[in-house]
């Protein structure tokens, strides 16, 4: 194994929030059974029906978890940052996938195989227990994403979007792209993109936010935009 594969493999390992804490000996067995890979643009990393024994890690780039309706329309359940870990609940119930995953740009891609993983998890108390309180996080995450869209406004979810993407790229005063299409991102907060395109001008004529063309924006008022997402 050469030094660039190892490098990027521990790279996977110490960005994830889950495997922060783990000692050198930990790092170097998973080291051992995880795998990188490039996923392109557009790229399926599986999609809903599909069975994987496996545990996804993005180590770069972003990906999309959606569910599409019986006529073809998507919905974005969940947009997946660097360090964000998904699959879990294929890996460990052994059902098949109840979502699709999607690559939204070129993004690095580490995986563990299930036998691999749980032969970790087994010795490492500490480290389950991490996965239990992320997966609870999940679960407090989905409860306030479907709270979200049946009782907040537009303005507010639209908000909150932007808000997560300034967090997530840690972005401080800059101006920063969109990371998603206003298509994708009308799906994600449940919405048109001509609505996403009114709030957002509405937002540039309250001076909250600049943006130049489509998809740059700065944020000029951090806690006005927090205070219309009620988070301050």
């Amino acid at each position: 194994m050469c030094c660039d594969h190892c490098s990027h493999e521990s790279s996977c390992l110490t960005t994830v929030p889950v495997f922060k804490g783990l000692n050198e000996e930990d790092i170097k067995q998973l080291r051992k059974v995880t795998h990188s890979r490039m996923a392109q643009k557009g790229e399926y990393i599986f999609r809903e029906g599909e069975r994987s024994s496996t545990l996804f890690v993005i180590k770069d780039g972003l990906v999309k978890l959606t569910k599409t309706s019986a006529d073809g329309k998507e919905q974005i359940v969940r947009l997946l940052f660097p360090g964000d870990f998904f699959g879990l609940f294929s890996l460990l119930r052994d059902e098949k996938h109840y979502i699709n995953a999607e690559t939204l740009q070129q993004t690095e891609i580490c995986s563990i195989e299930k036998k691999d993983f749980l032969k970790v998890m087994e010795g490492n108390s500490d480290m389950a227990f991490r996965f239990l309180v992320a997966m609870n996080d999940r679960l407090y995450e989905a409860d306030e994403s479907v709270g979200n869209l049946s009782l907040m406004e537009v303005e507010q979810r639209l908000a909150k979007a932007l808000l997560l993407f300034h967090e997530k790229l840690k972005i401080k005063n800059e101006p920063f792209t969109l990371p998603i299409t206003k298509k994708d991102l009308a799906s994600f907060i449940g919405t048109t993109p001509e609505s996403v395109s009114r709030k957002l001008l509405t937002f540039m004529s309250k001076h909250i936010i600049h943006m130049e063309g489509q998809r740059v924006i700065q944020i000029l008022e951090l806690d006005q935009l927090k205070g219309i997402a009620e988070l301050g």
